[in-house]
């Protein structure tokens, strides 16, 4: 498998989304105009050549979008290989890319989230464990901070106290997320109208700086949902599924 990084120069001739094949889509411009604004802050984006199939997105931890305490550490946006893909070696590929760059870069080590249950979009515990990963932290929701230390003397990564314990003050639903998943700039807006349509109290809460991520109630911050105050999913959600939850 070849892959290719993706970089300010050749972002916008890029396909850049697991899915979503046309770079018109609102979807993929939300997602591209995120990403350009992350370059210069270290983000690495490597994906093969196979449109949307294999990719690792990872950034120097302090300036990653999640509430957690990792100075000196790379954390791991996303690592995914799809369908037919999976079984031949890429996620490790990708990984190993990831872990010599930041060994170049002097790196403390890597730290990922995942779910102790399989929850959508997280990375599987079996497989990072596999490769040397350690569960450092938790959150209440079954969330756990894992990491790779590169450096005998490294303190472990930890989540923020707002993301140890996931919740809101607010009644009704409380969806809190951040333009670096694509699919937001389609769902979000249908789930909005949804729940208008219907009577269903329903607040929408877009984090647009690293700064409000970092200090979000809970450690998924690319789509978190909640319900009177307690966490519900980091799944999104479209008319149907949300109308489901909704009503029970």
């Amino acid at each position: 498998m070849k892959y290719i990084r993706v970089t300010k120069d050749n972002l916008d001739s890029e396909h850049i989304c697991c899915a979503i094949a046309n770079n018109k889509d609102v979807q993929v411009s939300s997602k591209k105009a995120w990403l350009a604004d992350r370059f210069d802050e270290g983000l690495v984006f490597l994906k093969s050549v196979e449109r949307g199939k294999c990719f690792v997105e990872y950034i120097p931890a302090e300036y990653a979008w999640v509430p957690i305490e990792a100075s000196g550490y790379m954390y791991i946006d996303c690592l995914w290989v799809s369908g037919s893909f999976k079984g031949h070696g890429y996620s490790t590929d990708l990984l190993n890319a990831c872990i010599e760059d930041s060994k170049a870069k002097g790196k403390k080590g890597l730290c990922i989230l995942c779910a102790d249950e399989k929850m959508p979009f997280l990375a599987d515990p079996k497989f990072l464990k596999y490769k040397g990963f350690e569960k450092c932290d938790a959150s209440d929701n079954g969330i756990g901070l894992w990491y790779l230390s590169l450096a005998d003397d490294a303190e472990a990564p930890k989540f923020k106290e707002c993301a140890r314990h996931p919740h809101t003050d607010e009644k009704g639903y409380v969806l809190y997320y951040t333009s670096q998943c694509p699919f937001n700039a389609k769902y979000v807006p249908i789930v909005e109208k949804t729940a208008a349509d219907n009577g269903i109290p329903f607040k929408a809460i877009h984090l647009e700086s690293r700064e409000a991520a970092q200090n979000a109630p809970t450690p998924v911050t690319n789509y978190a949902l909640f319900h009177d105050g307690a966490y519900v999913t980091n799944e999104q959600m479209n008319d149907t599924k949300f109308l489901k939850l909704a009503r029970g």
